[in-house]
């Protein structure tokens, strides 16, 4: 099988270097192609994917199109694939707030096999979170074995497209406001004495375990924040202070702020 991206940003090195950490694909079985020659040839250089000269070439020679494209480019690239795009062949898209319907209006067809994804930057480290969502052409058998391949790099969630910009909020976006966060904790312990490293370490290990924790377990988080905070003790007095300071307002509107920018390139 042959896999094939169209657009060689950020998240497509992440799903390619989480894929072929886990020896999903072999760097031959990859093809890339962007707007960049530089960038994607330069990538195909030190990976060993396989640089093609068009994003038609793209198609051609590939199984699964993977269209990591930004959302106003989007139906430009559709332009230039679409006399070579069949249905024999899945197309992949994860360009924000364009949903299956719009895909299917630029590809002038509804009988093109179209998946919808949103992962996260954490599927380069096999730990990402990804939602799914088909559209009528795809098989059971090809959703499935598509499915899999996600499932290799993280977790996958099938939601409805409507919540798709909830999803980019929660999972998408929000690996930044955690490395803020953590990066936050670590100034703490630097005004107190440690080294940026090790206060790094502490915060992104306490942030990692109490995750896989939530994970884990049956409790929801508040009931783990209740295990946590003693009566009178140390926990409970930043917690407050957190709080005063409007910590779950703040995430909330971060939240808001992301679901709405999200919705406006609809």
């Amino acid at each position: 099988m042959k896999i094939g991206f169209i657009g060689v940003g950020n998240m497509a090195k992440s799903i390619i270097t989480g894929w072929l950490t886990k020896k999903v694909f072999e760097p031959g079985d990859i093809l890339v192609h962007s707007a960049h020659r530089n960038n994607y040839e330069e990538y195909a250089q030190k990976t060993g994917v396989i640089a093609c000269t068009s994003n038609a070439a793209v198609v051609e020679k590939a199984d699964i199109v993977l269209l990591a494209v930004k959302p106003f480019v989007l139906a430009s690239v559709i332009d230039e694939i679409r006399d070579v795009t069949t249905g024999k062949k899945l197309i992949i898209s994860m360009a924000s707030g364009v949903s299956l319907e719009e895909i299917a209006t630029q590809f002038k067809s509804k009988k093109i096999p179209t998946i919808r994804i949103m992962p996260n930057v954490n599927v380069e480290i096999n730990e990402g979170m990804t939602a799914f969502v088909r559209n009528d052409a795809v098989s059971d058998i090809i959703y499935g074995q598509t499915k899999s391949l996600f499932d290799s790099l993280g977790r996958t969630l099938e939601i409805p497209e409507k919540d798709f910009s909830i999803f980019v909020a929660l999972a998408g976006s929000s690996p930044a406001y955690i490395y803020y966060f953590i990066d936050a904790m670590a100034r703490s312990g630097v005004k107190y004495g440690l080294t940026k490293k090790q206060a790094t370490e502490i915060s992104a290990q306490a942030v990692l375990g109490s995750a896989q924790k939530v994970l884990a377990g049956t409790k929801s988080p508040m009931d783990m924040v209740d295990d946590v905070c003693s009566p009178g003790g140390t926990t409970i007095a930043g917690l407050l202070a957190m709080e005063e300071a409007g910590f779950m307002t703040a995430v909330v509107k971060g939240i808001d702020a992301t679901v709405l920018k999200d919705q406006a390139t609809h």
